[in-house]
């Protein structure tokens, strides 16, 4: 009895130790203006880590003020999860701070490319932006290769990964937290909103891959094996399991590539059109129509208005639509 009794309390005190190491997982969501971006940050109860930053300084500012209202425990790193704008571009600001900043040495390899490309975008295309207005770039201060383990104050661990296959970029990491296997995944995946379909820079263009995507998203179940209960944290939409996750993620992938390869086919001759920048975006309105239609449960379709043109000029290049 004095055994079973002594046991009980070893068990009870070695849950309450890994409870009082459970920190807390918070979220901040931009607005339109910011593409309704889910910037997460960690807060350990000692220090708080950041993963991902937000689109322009002016929302990466007020994500800081959040996490200050809700906690004294200071900001010391930034995980950067893919090269995506709304990923690093608060750096500048974030670094003023005195923060540290880590992605793979892969992502910090092709974030100064994605930088320039999307500086072009938005103030010569899309005209968002003013010559000279643009965020400032500034890479991450730390890289690391295929994995490494962050030890926060608190005794508790993060582990990064980068994945094997590109996603909703060329390359990805996920920061998984170790005490309850919940995954960070930036943009890799959107649970009930739709994706950002422009692909990853590939010899200065987008390309994106969607059954690589759909691989990449496939990764995420390993990394939470064990933790049944384990969600994945995505840039945006809904929190929902791991495994949950993957299974609708991967179908959304599959039927987006059919949905616009059969758009993309169907227009025969006028193909041209959807070279033609004036015509073209008759067309990216009609697919995202056509996106809602076939998701209604999904939020956001403006992501792919604004970024369905990656998946039909690779169609278009590769023949896929012919």
């Amino acid at each position: 009895m004095k055994f079973a009794m002594k046991a009980t309390l070893g068990l009870t005190a070695a849950v309450l130790s890994q409870l009082a190491l459970a920190g807390k997982l918070g979220v901040y969501t931009s607005d339109a203006n910011g593409f309704d971006t889910h910037t997460f940050y960690y807060d350990d109860g000692k220090e708080v880590t950041v993963i991902d930053t937000q689109f322009v300084p002016t929302l990466t500012e007020a994500m800081v003020k959040q996490i200050r209202s809700e906690t004294k425990s200071p900001i010391t790193r930034v995980v950067v999860t893919h090269p995506n704008p709304d990923k690093y571009n608060g750096l500048p600001y974030l670094h003023k701070l005195g923060v540290e900043s880590i992605t793979s040495a892969a992502v910090s390899a092709e974030m100064p490319k994605v930088h320039a490309y999307k500086e072009n975008f938005w103030v010569n295309t899309a005209k968002a932006f003013k010559p000279g207005t643009y965020p400032a770039f500034e890479n991450v201060k730390t890289t690391f290769g295929g994995k490494t383990v962050l030890k926060l104050k608190s005794g508790e661990t993060l582990s990064l990964f980068e994945l094997q296959h590109p996603g909703v970029a060329t390359k990805q990491v996920v920061v998984r937290v170790d005490q309850s296997g919940d995954l960070v995944v930036g943009d890799l995946l959107h649970n009930k909103a739709h994706l950002w379909l422009e692909g990853g820079l590939v010899n200065g263009k987008p390309q994106p891959d969607l059954p690589a995507w759909s691989a990449a998203v496939g990764e995420l179940a390993a990394l939470a094996k064990g933790k049944p209960n384990a969600k994945v944290y995505g840039g945006r939409g809904e929190f929902v399991t791991v495994a949950e996750a993957v299974k609708e993620q991967q179908r959304y992938l599959a039927q987006a590539d059919v949905l616009v390869r059969d758009y993309v086919a169907q227009l025969g001759d006028r193909q041209g059109e959807l070279k033609d920048p004036k015509l073209a975006s008759g067309h990216y309105k009609e697919l995202e129509r056509r996106f809602s239609a076939r998701f209604p449960d999904y939020k956001l379709s403006y992501m792919i208005g604004y970024s369905v043109y990656g998946l039909v000029n690779s169609d278009l290049d590769s023949g896929k639509s012919l």
